[in-house]
């Protein structure tokens, strides 16, 4: 079952390839949606599901990576549709083909126990989604699609110098060198403290790039702000999440050693100064799709910090890593539907979008309350649990700089936002007839819908999926 998770999308994307028609074959992408949907709705309600003599296993940090990245794709899908119908003298092949591979890859680096095979799953992503960063083909998006594979393939070759320091460690331990994440955990106390912990920092800035955080983070503004909408949604709900958990492999690695406080510090000082980074450049921020790089800067901060407090600041990040990715999604498709319908993305040109696009202006409206921690959406009760988690653990430091960090982000985020929504729409306003239809806006009314599900009641078996991934990752401690 592990396997079919991830051939059967790579089979999609070879009947992507070989469809002739371009009308015809933006409708096979939501039936691969679909599939793949139930394929991992099916394994989450399995006890075990592994593959390849246990290479690849479905564990309990990879059921909940894998459910998110599922239905991110699959809304993804059905705004697809709608979307490549758009450009009908445009080829979608690759596109098409692209995102089923992707889907894969992101699949493979959840379920993937080998490092070295996660390593080349992580590296494929970055291949598979280039042309879809690129689909637009505008001097601005090939700038982004460059800059986007260089740094990305920075971080990738220190990761991989990362996994080499890590097998060093355990020949320094007098131990037979294994990738295999089930080995290293259990000969963790005996791996050499020097060389693991120059692993986990060669490993924490590798995939920490992949990730998006701060000072790493130079790739984002011009890959989101040049991608489809559907594309940054992708990457900033699917690849980065999938980046943050092979960083969780390896902090569980360190937990196991019982050396995790040397990662938990790491984590959150970068953590925080992501948070600022984020800040600063979202203050008087008028391209409101580069504001939601920064966002998703943000965040990733959050992420790692919630795991450097440790405790229920664990569960915290699993819980927040869930509710961003949801929100993401709703941003970035709402933001894609006005930079279309303006034929811009600054706000000197985008104004009143209330009447111009009400639907997806209010999507975008409800979209910042939801990702800047706002009652009652999902990512208030996820940065609540961490912020109690860092005054429970007598950070009080950490906690004060925290809520600093986030009304700054709000103040600034809110600013832009608000201009983009409200007031008269510019001359601009009409530079196209595209308004509001039902593939456009219907994925961001579900996620926007998920996201304050999860704010004012958390089914049991999504509780449970992040509990578990949660128990997971302090099992080792």
């Amino acid at each position: 079952m592990a396997v079919a998770l991830v051939l059967v999308p790579l089979l999609f994307a070879l009947a992507a390839l070989a469809i002739p028609s371009n009308r015809l074959r933006p409708w096979l992408v939501p039936v691969g949606g679909s599939v793949h949907l139930v394929l991992v709705l099916w394994a989450l309600t399995q006890p075990h599901v592994s593959g390849l003599g246990g290479w690849l296993v479905v564990d309990s940090v990879a059921r909940l990576v894998l459910a998110l990245t599922s239905v991110l794709f699959f809304l993804c899908s059905i705004y697809a549709r709608g979307y490549l119908a758009l450009y009908p003298d445009r080829s979608n092949r690759i596109f098409c083909a692209c995102m089923f591979a992707f889907i894969a890859m992101l699949t493979l680096i959840a379920e993937a126990q080998h490092l070295g095979l996660m390593w080349v799953a992580i590296e494929t992503t970055t291949l598979a989604s280039a042309p879809m960063l690129y689909f637009q083909r505008s001097p601005r998006s090939l700038e982004a699609t460059w800059k986007y594979l260089l740094i990305g393939s920075v971080g990738i070759a220190l990761a991989l110098l990362g996994s080499l320091f890590l097998a060093y460690s355990e020949l320094r331990g007098g131990l037979q060198p294994s990738l295999l994440l089930g080995d290293l955990i259990a000969d963790a106390p005996r791996l050499s403290k020097p060389w693991l912990r120059s692993a986990f920092v060669i490993l924490f800035v590798g995939y920490g790039t992949k990730m998006g955080l701060a000072p790493m983070h130079t790739w984002k503004p011009d890959a989101y702000g040049e991608a489809p909408g559907l594309v940054g949604t992708l990457l900033a709900g699917g690849l980065t999440n999938c980046a943050f958990l092979a960083i969780l492999r390896f902090y569980k690695i360190c937990s196991a050693s019982g050396d995790p406080r040397f990662a938990q510090e790491l984590m959150i000082v970068v953590g925080l100064f992501s948070m600022a980074v984020a800040g600063v450049f979202m203050a008087r921020q008028k391209d409101f799709k580069r504001m939601l790089a920064y966002s998703s800067v943000e965040h990733m901060g959050i992420l790692v910090l919630g795991v450097g407090i440790g405790g229920a600041g664990v569960f915290g990040s699993m819980l927040h890593m869930l509710n961003n990715g949801l929100a993401k999604g709703v941003l970035f498709l709402s933001a894609a539907n006005i930079h279309r319908a303006y034929a811009s993305k600054t706000t000197d040109e985008v104004r009143g979008a209330l009447h111009r696009l009400p639907v997806s202006a209010a999507l975008l409206l409800a979209g910042f309350f939801a990702i800047t921690g706002s009652p009652p959406f999902g990512l208030f009760l996820s940065e609540f649990t961490i912020l109690s988690a860092a005054i429970s653990g007598a950070h009080y430091a950490i906690a004060g700089v925290f809520l600093l960090l986030l009304v700054v982000i709000f103040t600034g985020m809110g600013a832009t936002v608000l201009t983009v929504v409200q007031g008269k729409p510019s001359p601009n306003a009409s530079a196209t007839t595209l308004r509001d239809d039902f593939s456009s806006v219907m994925p961001g009314i579900v996620l926007i819908g998920l996201v304050l599900m999860l704010g004012v009641y958390i089914p049991g078996p999504v509780n449970a999926l992040v509990r578990d991934a949660a128990l997971a990752l302090e099992a080792g401690r």
